[in-house]
């Protein structure tokens, strides 16, 4: 049975990366249509077509490797100017070996086009409707991550600690810089007797007060708990519909308080109840801080990339652990979403929100990883195209003549080496997911 949910978390995971990735290009396909560009292919995944259609001009179809897709917008590189006439067209014809590559990319891209197709060809589109096919991409993975984060967080609920006790600690075990991302070990009869078990908490206790100040929520009390130090506090707690007052002494020991820096401790107050955990659905503004909190961790994982890559692969060799915090691949995500749902002790729902999540966070990745300005993503060919429209506004102003269209064919190194990291990338991450994968355990 495990087994079975198991791969049934992988399948679901796999459908929504897949879906996922048919909605961002249609993203493009769609508002391409409406301004009438050439499509000629829209397709889920790369290398050998499994199955495909041909509706009008276009061919819809999905390839065997499930890890991408395209809509081909014929126009993207523009012709050069002596090829025809148009606004947009390129005004220079370099020489040297990126020339040619510039030209193979240009006798691809027109050799099924005819008189009959110019004015319906991207580059022959005004610059906003350039943007808006481009950006629509981007738009549909950021929005659906939000609705997907507000399905789980407004809809079904998150756990939230909440002020009642759920288990009294028997010790007090300090946690050190060394051991702060180890597992917690079990007491042992050197380790003194934890405050609350001495004062007799007992599982069941709701706080209602500590020193005289009212606490309502889990952070609250903690705050409270953790800013007493080594003195004795009167707490009172709720206890089978009545109040008592008890009266425990607190000890100073080091924890983590960070969940972020779990290798820096502190040095608190400590009474060791652990908190019931209830679930709560959010409002819209949880659902924002998420988005907000999340687009600010992926971007620093975007910029700190490299540097991950590398310990990963490290870890993939054995010369150091995985980070779990670490990225991961699609392998890496689909064995987590597949521990996710044969994770038996957990309630179903909550494993498939979870999942739902995991979703959500792909869809924001892969938003914010388009808006990259470098070609192959959306955002290359996104600030090709302000470039190319300051250029000619600050030419109009100055009344000089049209410089013509920037022309993406000289890009096309560039492009070549950003695909070549992102194999890289992908290999060494693929990798480390088989031979030191995260794992929830």
């Amino acid at each position: 049975m495990t087994v079975l949910l198991f791969v049934l978390g992988v399948l679901v995971f796999v459908v929504g990366l897949l879906g996922s990735v048919a909605l961002h290009e249609a993203g493009h396909l769609i508002p391409g249509k409406l301004f009438h560009v050439k499509v000629t292919q829209f397709m889920i995944g790369f290398g050998r077509t499994l199955w495909s259609r041909q509706r009008g001009e276009t061919e819809y179809g999905l390839k065997a490797i499930p890890l991408g897709g395209y809509c081909k917008l014929v126009g993207m590189v523009p012709p050069n100017a002596d090829e025809g006439a148009t606004a947009t067209m390129v005004r220079s014809r370099p020489t040297g070996m990126f020339a040619q590559l510039a030209s193979d990319a240009r006798d691809a891209e027109y050799e099924h086009v005819d008189a009959a197709d110019h004015g319906r060809l991207f580059y022959d589109k005004p610059w906003w409707q350039r943007l808006v096919i481009l950006g629509s991409g981007v738009a549909i993975n950021l929005v659906l991550a939000f609705v997907l984060f507000a399905i789980t967080f407004m809809g079904y609920g998150v756990y939230q600690a909440t002020t009642t006790v759920s288990r009294v600690s028997e010790c007090v075990i300090a946690v050190t810089a060394v051991t702060a991302d180890q597992p917690q070990r079990d007491c042992t009869a050197e380790d003194p007797a934890s405050p609350a078990r001495e004062a007799g908490f007992r599982p069941g206790d709701r706080f209602v007060s500590i020193n005289g100040e009212p606490v309502r929520t889990w952070r609250q009390t903690q705050q409270a708990i953790r800013g007493n130090g080594e003195r004795t506090a009167a707490v009172v707690v709720e206890r089978d519909g009545r109040e008592v007052t008890l009266r425990p002494t607190t000890t100073v020991t080091t924890q983590v308080t960070d969940a972020e820096k779990p290798t820096e401790v502190s040095e608190v107050g400590f009474l060791g109840v652990v908190p019931t955990q209830e679930r709560e659905r959010q409002d819209l503004g949880y659902v924002v801080s998420v988005m907000a909190d999340g687009t600010w961790q992926t971007l620093r994982t975007i910029g700190t990339l490299p540097a991950r890559v590398w310990d990963a692969g490290q870890a993939a060799l054995g010369l150091e652990e995985r980070d779990p915090n670490g990225p991961m691949s699609v392998v890496g995500a689909g064995r987590v979403a597949g521990e996710l749902a044969s994770e038996d002790r957990v309630p179903a729902l909550d494993r498939f929100f979870a999942i739902i999540t995991l979703l959500a966070g792909l869809n924001l990745f892969l938003g914010l990883v388009n808006l990259v300005p470098l070609p192959p993503f959306d955002g290359g060919q996104m600030a090709t195209t302000l470039y190319e429209t300051v250029r000619r506004a600050f030419a109009r102003l100055r009344r000089r003549p049209d410089p013509g269209g920037v022309d993406a064919a000289k890009l096309l190194p560039v492009t070549y080496v950003m695909a070549s990291v992102i194999l890289v990338v992908s290999l060494v991450l693929v990798v480390a997911d088989v031979l030191a994968p995260i794992t929830l355990s």
